[in-house]
């Protein structure tokens, strides 16, 4: 039997949701589809003709099962790490090594591959999700009972400020009473900032994220860089540039007061294939990644950071991260987050061509 040409066996492969790879009999790759490429952070370009064991780093046990499915056995591994290299990451998979029957004299394997951790990880967004929209429920309330008597609070203190003579030294303390209440109401503003309606309209990603380096470049002290690597083909967007570039601001700058004076932060973007934003299977996404070599989130924290009110800083209030995942949710994408030391990394993954 003719294997069938690689055009062929991209259109019926790259439908699926599994990962797959063909193996040839000196155990090389001669074919991955679209989801392999997306779990094993490689190119099907760079992948084909590389050793599948290289390609698939699974170690000794791989082995052993490419040799008992070339005498025909199939088995499966459960539960396996798998390191990927870029961006560094770990994840668990069941793989699956079977011979391909191609004919006699074929030595022709398939290896499919499926992230066990995959459901666990949809779970968990649907989780956290489901606790951000009900904190904007409160946000919301919470916003409306302040802001009405605090309006009165500030205009009665102007009022009697006006009443007061100019050298009456009670007026530095209707100056104290409206300096706090305006402090007060841009905070309640930055908290309800990520529940406002968002605009539908196509933007280039670039730009936002040239926007946001190019306020960072005047606000940094000298010793930190801002350096990006940008994938040209990636098409416009849909939703809300201002509230995005807020998302993005949030990042940085929290990048910036961990590493202090010395460090990089990297912009970057990717299009990535057949990958899953709330349960839901896309063929592409963006990815919009931002990352600093600072010395990384304190490990009890980094399950929580996108929690309101959960800071590692003694000034901080909790809230930046917590907006930006609001504001990247209700752009149906998903933000994430891997850290250690001398490396941490913002992820935000959001849908092409669908409108939020």
């Amino acid at each position: 039997m003719k294997i069938p040409d690689s055009a062929v066996l991209s259109r019926v492969l790259d439908g699926l949701k599994q990962a797959v790879l063909l193996s040839d009999s000196a155990k090389a790759v001669r074919f991955m589809n679209g989801a392999a490429e997306d779990l094993l952070h490689i190119s099907a370009q760079r992948a084909v003709g590389q050793p599948v064991m290289d390609v698939v780093p699974l170690g000794m046990i791989l082995q052993a099962a490419l040799i008992a499915g070339a005498e025909g056995t199939t088995t499966t591994l459960r539960q396996t790490p798998l390191r990927r290299v870029n961006p560094p990451s770990e994840i668990n998979v069941d793989c699956t090594v079977s011979a391909l029957p191609l004919g006699e004299g074929s030595d022709y394997m398939i290896i499919e591959l499926n992230q066990v951790d995959h459901l666990r990880k949809i779970a968990q967004e649907t989780w956290l999700q489901d606790r951000q929209g009900a904190f904007g429920d409160v946000v919301r309330s919470l916003a409306h009972e302040i802001k009405n008597p605090l309006g009165g609070l500030r205009g009665a203190a102007q009022l009697l400020d006006r009443e007061l003579p100019k050298q009456n030294t009670l007026r530095e303390y209707t100056r104290i009473i409206t300096h706090e209440a305006d402090r007060l109401s841009g905070l309640v503003d930055r908290l309800t900032g990520g529940y406002r309606d968002i605009k539908r309209e196509p933007f280039n990603l670039h730009a936002v994220l040239e926007h946001v380096r190019k306020l960072t470049l005047v606000e940094i002290p000298l010793g930190l860089d801002v350096d990006r690597d940008y994938d040209p083909s990636i098409p416009d967007v849909v939703g809300d540039r201002e509230q995005m570039i807020q998302a993005v601001l949030n990042i940085v700058r929290n990048a910036v007061q961990a590493m202090g004076s010395r460090g990089t932060i990297l912009l970057k973007t990717r299009v990535r294939r057949q990958h899953t934003l709330h349960g839901q299977r896309h063929r592409l996404v963006v990815e919009a990644s931002i990352s600093d070599d600072g010395p990384g989130i304190d490990p009890q924290l980094i399950d929580r950071i996108f929690f309101p009110m959960v800071t590692g800083r003694a000034d901080g209030t909790g809230l930046g991260l917590a907006i930006t995942q609001e504001i990247i949710r209700r752009h149906n994408g998903v933000i994430e987050c891997t850290s250690e030391p001398g490396k941490t990394r913002f992820s935000i993954f959001l849908p092409m061509g669908h409108r939020p």
